[in-house]
């Protein structure tokens, strides 16, 4: 089989590296507008930690009967460094090694790696947003607080955005630069040998 070509190796050598920042930047964010917070409250999710205006969220999410929320409630942040690192090592091993095989088998990695993180950020958000406490002191008949996965949503008199953060950007940029190495892939693959 074919080897790649040396600027596609460069462009999965480039992709793999993206990776790295993950582990010093935060990965989502979720914020909340309301006239009683103009300024916003901001909650960032990191690869193992959570920072932000965590306890003001958990204060005004404890009247409408909302879990309380903690590094606790993300089981991710024990194993996500470990699948993070497996991610660039097989980006780098797809660097070394070179072949039309690898680089797809690493994109597919990183592809299943991004739905995955959009299936759990959903998960989690519909059980935070939908079991809420009973004995509440707020409670709205027929009423769930699910925030939006990405994107805004009216939530009472709040206005929610739920999205990606510095680090899931780059990670993006990585997966570009795959895809853009795969279409050059097959473009080279369907121009003529010429003696």
């Amino acid at each position: 089989m074919k080897p790649l070509s040396l600027f596609n190796r460069i462009l999965i050598l480039i992709a793999a590296l993206t990776i790295i920042p993950s582990y010093f930047t935060p990965l989502w964010q979720i914020s909340l507008w309301a006239p009683q917070y103009p300024e916003g409250l901001n909650m960032k999710i990191w690869i193992d930690h959570l920072s932000g205006n965590v306890d003001q969220i958990n204060g005004v999410n404890h009247y409408i009967g909302m879990r309380h929320i903690g590094d606790e409630m993300f089981p991710e942040f024990c194993f996500l460094i470990y699948v993070i690192g497996g991610l660039i090592a097989m980006g780098l091993a797809a660097f070394v090694i070179g072949r039309r095989w690898s680089l797809y088998g690493f994109f597919a990695l990183i592809a299943l790696f991004g739905m995955g993180v959009l299936v759990d950020m959903y998960r989690w958000g519909y059980q935070y947003g939908h079991n809420l406490d009973p004995k509440a002191a707020i409670k709205v008949e027929g009423m769930s607080y699910q925030p939006p996965l990405i994107g805004y949503k009216e939530l009472l008199n709040f206005l929610a955005y739920s999205g990606p953060d510095t680090g899931s950007w780059i990670l993006i940029g990585g997966a570009c630069l795959l895809i853009l190495a795969i279409v050059r892939d097959k473009m080279e693959k369907s121009i003529p040998l010429t003696k």
